[in-house]
């Protein structure tokens, strides 16, 4: 995670009132009244969980009421981000990372609620997205898997509220990539009617939307955001990430390595596509690093950053920059987001465009994809579809998550 955090935070000061309503889903019926949902969500950055608690007016608003954050113990960072390869008695480890997991969730739910003041009877359902540890869509049988570790039932348990879980694998049961699913929400939240708009989430994987001037929505992941990164950092100076990029910034981009990593194939495939830590992870890397043992790791880490801001710039250049409508605006969330080397090298390979953090067009980087999880939460409840075809390739927008009752 590319950003300072504390290591714990329970808000309830956002008033941001967004319209999350994806077009290409269904259309949701009037609500009657208020639903406030909770969503949470733990990334491949492996940092902790973030989780928002959300009002949904009846016209579909919403409206952020807290935001908390809860840190990953070392423990089971490390576990989880070794169960993203196989390894010995897996299925056990799995189960006991999962619980250990819901510890983190049900804190952050805790936190919401105290900083609310309201009780779980007043929260309609909590989205948790769970943690992402394979995902292989459309792979070996055609049909593929996406596997997210979550004790849902235990949340609910923990926590006294309905909660909604694995989103992904419904899509993928349809045919599709089962990600990314936030481009229907970012298309309500940052759509302008008419124009074009980009929207890149940098988490652990870069996530790129394109919500077209038409209506049009699209969506795909460029390839690693902080994953790479955050491990050089770790690996080298013992910090679980490059604070601003200043790490960054003090060495300078290797060009041939630049060059060796964006030959990786994933970058030219079309989309839809997603990928994660299946691809993108150690091994990957020290691999690729063949031939540039002596490098200094500043120097490594300056290259890391520029890939990553290579992949994106792109995509963007390929897929919103085109057309009648080119986008004027990249509006970048994620713990990237807080990553000033990052972004300035994103400006500075987009000249033509505005590129700007979430925050400043209604919505803080590391609430954006809690919220959507809220909204997905909340889709699934009211039985309304959630998933766009256009992003993931599925045979045809779908309910997505199970309840679990609490």
């Amino acid at each position: 995670c590319s950003w300072p955090r504390p290591a714990r935070s329970a808000t309830a000061t956002s008033s941001e009132r967004l319209r999350p309503d994806s077009g290409a889903a269904q259309a949701m019926p009037a609500m009657s009244e208020p639903a406030l949902c909770i969503g949470l969500m733990s990334g491949t950055s492996l940092d902790g969980a973030d989780g928002v608690l959300a009002r949904f007016a009846p016209d579909g608003r919403m409206q952020v009421l807290g935001h908390a954050f809860s840190p990953f113990p070392e423990a089971l960072r490390a576990e989880l981000l070794a169960l993203n390869r196989s390894g010995a008695n897996e299925l056990h480890r799995s189960a006991l990372a999962a619980n250990a997991l819901v510890a983190v969730y049900a804190d952050v739910v805790a936190q919401l609620l105290a900083g609310s003041g309201l009780q779980p009877q007043d929260i309609l359902a909590i989205g948790a997205h769970g943690q992402t540890v394979r995902h292989q869509p459309q792979l070996h049988d055609g049909t593929g898997y996406t596997l997210q570790l979550n004790q849902p039932a235990l949340l609910a348990e923990r926590t006294g509220i309905d909660v909604v879980a694995d989103f992904r694998s419904r899509d993928v049961a349809a045919g599709g990539q089962g990600a990314p699913l936030v481009p229907a929400f970012h298309q309500g939240v940052f759509g302008v009617p008419g124009q074009t708009v980009a929207v890149l989430n940098l988490g652990g994987i870069a996530n790129l939307s394109v919500l077209g001037a038409d209506g049009s929505v699209r969506g795909w992941d460029c390839g690693p955001a902080n994953a790479l990164i955050d491990h050089w950092c770790q690996q080298h100076t013992g910090q679980p990430y490059d604070r601003g990029g200043s790490w960054a910034a003090s060495g300078r981009v290797l060009a041939p390595l630049l060059a060796r990593l964006l030959e990786e194939p994933f970058l030219a495939l079309p989309p839809p596509k997603s990928t994660g830590r299946d691809l993108f992870h150690p091994e990957w890397l020290r691999q690729r690093l063949a031939g540039h043992e002596g490098a200094a790791p500043a120097d490594v880490q300056a290259t890391l950053t520029a890939f990553t801001a290579e992949a994106c710039v792109a995509d963007v250049r390929r897929h919103a920059l085109q057309g009648t409508v080119p986008a004027q605006r990249l509006i970048v969330c994620g713990g990237g987001a807080l990553n000033g080397h990052l972004m300035g090298l994103l400006q500075a390979g987009l000249p033509t465009l505005q590129v700007v953090g979430s925050d400043q067009v209604g919505l803080p980087p590391l609430q954006v994809e809690a919220a959507a999880f809220a909204w997905l939460a909340l889709q699934c409840v009211r039985r309304q579809t959630a998933s766009l075809p256009s992003v993931t390739g599925a045979q045809g927008a779908r309910v997505l998550g199970a309840i679990y009752p609490r």
